[in-house]
C-alpha cells in the first residue's frame, strides 16, 4: 500500500472531525507539487502562492463534501485547477521582454520598468521536490516543464489547453481524471491535449535544458557558474562575452528592454552593470542554472539581493544562449525574501 494514501487517509479523518493540525499537515505533504502546478498556470511565484493559499482554504470550507471517490491528491488538485483558472482567466499572460517588444539597437538606455505584472518570475527549484507522480504518460520531466522556454509556451496557451497540457504530461494524470478535475469530458481533454501538444512541438527548442545540463555535467555547470561571476565582478566584458553565443539575448524583466548579439550586449554592459561593484552566489531556478546577484551600495556598504540570473546553455561547449535576470525592486515583496526561496543568502559570504 502507498504509505502517503495511508497517512492522507488517516489525516482526513482527523481533519473531518475538525482537526486543523490534521488537515494542515495533510495540506503540507501535498504543498511543493501544488506550488510548482500553479506556478506553471500563472508563471508568478507570488500569483501561485497567493493561489495555493486560497485553494487550501477552499479545501478546508469543502472538506465535508468531499466523499473519498478520489485521492485526496486528485481532490485537492482539482481545487488548485479552479483557483488557478480563474486567475488565469481574468488576468494578462506573464511574458518575456522578447514577447513584449523588438530588440534594443546599440547605445539604446534602459526604459522605465513595466510594474504592471505582465512579466513571468522565476520559480525556485525547491517547489520541485514535491514528489509529483509521473509514469509512462509523462512526457515533460518535472524539471524540463518549468524551465523557461517550456513557461513562456504554457503562456501563450489558453488556459484549459494549459491547464490539459500539465495535468496530463507533466502530472501523469489520466484522461478521466483530468476531466473530472476540469468538469469536462475525457474526449474534450483528448481535444484540448492535442491542440496543446502541437503547440509545444512548435513552440519549445530542439533540445531541453535538461539534456544540455546533464550532457556537460555538474563540475562544468559549476566551472560556467563560477566564470560568469567573475567576470561580472572584475568587470571583464571580454571574458563575459567569451561565454556567451553570437547571437546570445540579455533580459530584465520588469525593464522591457533587451539587447541581442555582442555588439549591443557589450554596449550596454559597459554603460551600466560593470560600472558597479557585484557579489554572486550560485543557485538554481527553474531547473537551470542561475546566478544570485548582490548590488554594492556605497550609502550602506553592503551588497543587497538585487537580480537573479538564469541562464540557458546551448550545446556542447555550454556557452549561454540568454540571460534572463529577473530584477528585483524595492516594493511589497523584499528582494532578500525572494533571495531565500531560491536558498540564497540576505548577504554574499565574505570573500579572503
Amino acid at each position: 500500500m502507498d504509505t502517503r494514501v495511508a497517512d492522507d487517509g488517516q489525516l482526513l479523518a482527523l481533519a473531518r472531525a475538525g482537526d486543523e493540525g490534521a488537515f494542515n499537515a495533510l495540506i503540507e505533504t501535498h504543498r511543493a507539487e501544488l506550488l510548482a502546478y500553479s506556478y506553471r498556470m500563472l508563471g508568478s511565484i507570488q500569483d501561485a502562492e497567493d493561489a495555493v493559499q486560497n485553494a487550501m482554504l477552499r479545501a478546508w470550507r469543502g472538506l465535508s463534501a468531499f466523499e473519498g471517490r478520489s485521492s485526496v491528491r486528485s481532490w485537492l488538485y482539482t481545487i488548485a485547477t479552479n483557483t488557478t483558472l480563474d486567475l488565469a482567466r481574468h488576468r494578462s499572460r506573464r511574458e518575456l521582454p522578447a514577447d513584449f517588444c523588438p530588440a534594443a539597437d546599440v547605445g539604446t538606455e534602459l526604459a522605465d520598468a513595466v510594474l504592471d505584472p505582465v512579466w513571468l518570475e522565476p520559480c525556485p527549484d525547491q517547489w520541485l521536490a514535491g514528489g509529483a507522480s509521473s509514469g509512462p504518460e509523462a512526457r515533460y520531466e518535472q524539471r524540463e516543464s518549468v524551465e523557461i522556454a517550456f513557461m513562456v509556451m504554457l503562456q501563450h496557451l489558453p488556459p484549459l489547453q494549459r491547464a490539459v497540457l500539465i495535468l496530463r504530461d507533466v502530472l501523469a494524470f489520466s484522461a478521466a481524471e483530468a476531466a473530472a478535475q476540469l468538469s469536462t469530458t475525457a474526449a474534450a481533454v483528448n481535444s484540448a491535449l492535442q491542440r496543446a501538444r502541437a503547440a509545444a512541438q512548435a513552440g519549445l527548442p530542439a533540445a531541453s535544458q535538461q539534456s544540455v545540463l546533464r550532457a556537460l555535467g555538474d563540475t562544468r555547470l559549476g566551472t560556467i557558474a563560477a566564470r560568469y561571476a567573475d567576470a561580472l565582478e572584475t568587470g571583464d566584458v571580454d571574458a563575459l562575452l567569451a561565454l556567451l553565443t553570437d547571437d546570445a539575448t540579455w533580459c530584465m524583466p520588469p525593464m522591457p528592454t533587451w539587447f541581442q548579439g555582442h555588439e549591443s550586449i557589450r554596449s550596454w554592459l559597459v554603460r551600466d552593470p560593470l560600472t558597479v561593484r557585484w557579489r554572486h552566489v550560485a543557485t538554481s531556478a527553474n531547473g537551470q542554472v542561475a546566478v544570485g546577484c548582490y548590488c554594492y551600495s556605497p550609502a550602506t556598504g553592503t551588497y543587497d539581493p538585487t537580480v537573479i540570473d538564469v541562464l540557458t546553455l546551448a550545446g556542447a561547449d555550454g556557452k549561454i544562449s540568454a540571460v534572463t535576470a529577473f530584477v528585483l525592486l524595492d516594493g511589497p515583496t523584499d528582494p532578500a525574501a525572494v533571495f531565500a526561496r531560491f536558498g540564497l543568502p540576505a548577504t554574499p559570504p565574505a570573500q579572503d
